[in-house]
């Protein structure tokens, strides 16, 4: 029965450990949807679009009825005085006799509404703030696309490490095999001793690199995980696998389609933006009305019985219209309007600015993107040429016609064409997202 118990225990461990393998395993599409999830700048983007649908709700409440409700108390520690003509008592024209009038509590309550029926700049601010709306959501595409881009060239950067790393541990591997071999060549009296003196000297070359590729390798993922918004204290696997068929389907382009760029669409809206500022500034010109109303109650007493029902409470009522006509305001709006209209002309030039910047990058991209695919096939026929002299130095070595410094060299060429390959990869990896990012077709 324990026996059964421990396996059934065992059992359970093995279970969670999977499940937390499979939940901490990622393909590149997958840490891309975790981060467009999850990074704390996609988060922030999205709480822009939730303010601004705010703002259009604060706006549009202005020009609904606006009501409120006062109530107020009142205690004359002295009445006020108020002066009437002597004469209208039997005194002499010219003088005034002071008289208070009222008593010394007062109290009211009313209620007053408010209706806007005509304004010209709401009805622009009103347009304007759902175009706001519309442009915080621009903004969070293009946070997206670029937490994408970021996403996979640290997705990639990471991938990169783990294969440099695998392949520095199979030269290890393979140095240390030789280097038991010669020192065990040398114990027998076949070779000299400086022979194993470079092997080991190749082999703690090859561990120091691996030492500086490990720490690279920590330093990839946690830059990853940072790009993810992922963690940086839990482990984190990779289901993606780096090879050159990333590299293929990538279509070129004659030219760049700036629709296709969430800047452009940002700087569009941009714009429809300054030409309701500039529309907004001219509708200052036109009349405003608004409706009002209000109702209260008033009280006044020699005594503090204000909440009595025996006295009464004395109403008023009032509705009426208000119109606003403006006539002369020292040429201000006119000068607003005149700098709005610079303001829009200054979009424009940006907008501009930033079409000719889109093809300035293309061009950059396409010739970074072409040159790195040119590299790639040249290091890897120097990968595969430098894997092929170490084979055939170590069959010379073997049969005595070869020297250890020999292999040695060609142990090193294998090591530097192994990191020139990978790194070569990586730059055309890049080179080849930061094209797509160029023509708009990232996908994120």
């Amino acid at each position: 029965m324990k026996k059964i118990l421990t396996l059934c225990i065992f059992l359970q461990s093995v279970m969670i450990l999977q499940a937390q393998d499979s939940k901490n395993s990622f393909t590149l599409k997958q840490a891309v949807d975790y981060a467009l999830t999850n990074q704390q700048s996609v988060k922030n983007a999205l709480l822009d679009e939730k303010i601004a649908q705010r703002k259009v709700d604060e706006l549009v409440g202005i020009g609904t009825p606006q009501i409120s409700g006062e109530a107020d108390f009142n205690k004359f520690i002295e009445i006020p005085t108020s002066f009437i003509p002597g004469e209208f008592f039997g005194g002499k024209p010219g003088e005034f006799i002071g008289v208070k009038f009222g008593q010394p509590y007062t109290a009211s309550a009313g209620v007053t509404a408010t209706q806007l029926l005509f304004d010209g700049s709401y009805l622009v601010g009103l347009q304007a703030s759902r175009t706001y709306r519309e442009l915080s959501k621009k903004a969070t595409a293009q946070t997206k696309t670029e937490t994408g881009v970021n996403v996979s060239k640290a997705y990639y950067g990471a991938l990169v490490s783990d294969a440099r790393l695998e392949i520095i541990q199979a030269n290890i591997d393979r140095v240390s095999k030789l280097f038991s071999d010669t020192k065990a060549l040398n114990q027998n009296g076949l070779v000299e001793k400086i022979d194993v003196d470079r092997i080991e000297l190749s082999l703690n070359n090859l561990k120091v690199e691996k030492e500086k590729i490990t720490r690279f390798k920590d330093l990839s993922y946690a830059l990853l995980k940072f790009q993810m918004g992922f963690d940086p204290h839990q482990p984190i696997t990779l289901s993606d696998k780096l090879d050159e068929s990333v590299l293929q389907n990538v279509v070129i382009a004659d030219s760049v389609d700036a629709a296709k760029r969430p800047e452009f669409a940002l700087a569009t809206v941009q714009r429809k933006l300054q030409e309701l500022d500039l529309k907004r500034y001219k509708s200052t010109y036109y009349p405003s009305l608004v409706a009002f109303g209000s109702a209260s109650y008033n009280a006044s007493r020699n005594e503090f019985n204000i909440f009595n029902t025996d006295y009464k409470w004395y109403p008023t009522v009032v509705a009426g219209l208000k119109l606003s006509i403006p006539i002369w305001d020292g040429l201000q709006k006119q000068a607003k309007i005149s700098q709005a209209r610079l303001s829009l002309e200054k979009v424009d030039n940006s907008i501009s600015l930033l079409k000719n910047s889109f093809a300035l990058e293309y061009e950059s991209a396409r010739s970074n993107y072409e040159n790195n695919l040119s590299s790639l096939k040249t290091v890897k026929k120097n990968q595969e040429l430098a894997t092929e002299i170490s084979r055939v130095s170590k069959i010379k070595y073997d049969n005595g016609v070869g020297s250890s410094l020999e292999l040695v060299d060609a142990e090193s060429s294998v090591k530097e064409a192994d990191a020139n390959y990978f790194n070569t990869l990586y730059d055309a990896i890049i080179s080849k997202i930061d094209l797509e990012k160029t023509l708009g077709t990232t996908g994120f």
